[in-house]
């Protein structure tokens, strides 16, 4: 392989900010892995964020890019995966297998797709240092002709249309939209592009924590949110604290530990079996089988407010942040339904829009 960028290369990076900046172009902020696609004839790379490449995880998508891009191209984009019309990134996850044979067979049944967004080099051309609106543009005019799996992420200009597309695309999985400068080059691994991410509310059961790493301060909250059926479901944890906050959290939690993990609702979290349906918080790491994943019981009387930006599957997506107690709150009304339900949306017409 042999091209004007060459990899690794750590893609550009953006920062949260509360609201869409007017900088000239919008476009969804998708939920897949990031990937930066080098391709030289027959040779295609896929890296990934943290510059490991992830090429033989994903087969059907080195395919696509060589019947869809041209001959000599370094795009910047997101695996995706969808199922029905939202994006599945558990499914996602779950292509990244050990086994050869495993990987070919979801191939075949989960097969993913590349939203592209940024053109990093075509032919002998380094467009790196070269505006984000003459690299839009290239990229456009580069994948003209491609077709599904193989996508161009819409954009906007217009910050009304951007800000319903925030609400709407929603409904198809995805969690917010990216804002990017006009006149900004590409900088690796900076953080010059900004992205508006949801975030709402929900009160939920503390059951446990998990210990630090580095001792004997609250690692992370596990929380809790009654299902329909009466059990207690693991949705995730709140885990960003300031190390004075983590040893504060002990004291907080001591009058709840005195409860036996037989009588817990999570007690049978060490029957691997009991994790078939619905995740608990002591199953067996998906990424480490050897990570420690036991955890203090409590009993689950104490409810707090946490922030979320969307739920995948009945789990938050990323970790929860702690914003408040409610010790005015009954555990048994920390219910599914104190959530919002996004309105629904064809992911689709997303992926049809340039």
């Amino acid at each position: 392989m042999q091209l004007p960028v060459m990899p690794p290369v750590a893609p550009m990076l953006a920062k949260s900010v509360p609201q869409i900046p007017d900088v000239g172009h919008v476009e969804p902020k998708w939920d897949g892995f990031r990937t930066i696609v080098f391709r030289d004839g027959d040779e295609v790379e896929l890296g990934s964020r943290n510059e490991r490449p992830m090429t033989r995880y994903f087969p059907e998508v080195v395919e696509a890019i060589k019947a869809n891009t041209p001959e000599r191209c370094v795009i910047d984009g997101e695996i995706i995966l969808v199922t029905g019309d939202r994006l599945d990134f558990d499914a996602l996850q779950q292509r990244i297998h050990p086994a050869e044979s495993r990987v070919r067979k979801l191939s075949q049944e989960t097969p993913a797709s590349f939203v592209a967004f940024d053109l990093l080099a075509v032919g002998d051309e380094d467009l790196t240092q070269h505006p984000f609106v003459e690299r839009r543009a290239r990229l456009v005019e580069a994948l003209a002709s491609a077709s599904a799996p193989i996508h161009v992420t819409p954009a906007t200009a217009d910050l009304a249309e951007a800000q319903d597309w925030f609400t709407r695309f929603e409904g198809a999985g995805l969690d917010g939209v990216v804002a990017k400068p006009l006149d900004g080059t590409y900088q690796p691994d900076k953080r010059t592009m900004f992205k508006i991410k949801h975030e709402r509310t929900a009160d939920c059961v503390v059951a446990g924590f998990r210990w630090h790493k580095t001792g004997d301060v609250v690692g992370s909250l596990l929380l809790g949110i009654w299902a329909d059926d009466g059990h207690l479901q693991h949705v995730g944890v709140a885990a960003s604290f300031p190390m004075a906050r983590r040893k504060s959290l002990l004291d907080e939690l001591a009058p709840y530990r005195d409860v036996d993990l037989a009588e817990h609702p999570w007690g049978q979290w060490a029957d691997q079996a009991a994790h078939a349906e619905s995740r608990m918080p002591g199953a067996v790491s998906r990424w480490n089988a050897k990570k420690d994943l036991s955890f203090v019981p409590l009993r689950p009387e104490l409810v707090v407010e946490v922030a979320y930006d969307h739920m995948e599957g009945d789990r938050f997506r990323h970790t929860a942040q702690f914003r408040r107690w409610r010790t005015d709150r009954d555990p048994r009304s920390c219910t599914y339904e104190q959530l919002d339900e996004p309105v629904k949306f064809d992911l689709a017409e997303i992926l049809g829009r340039h």
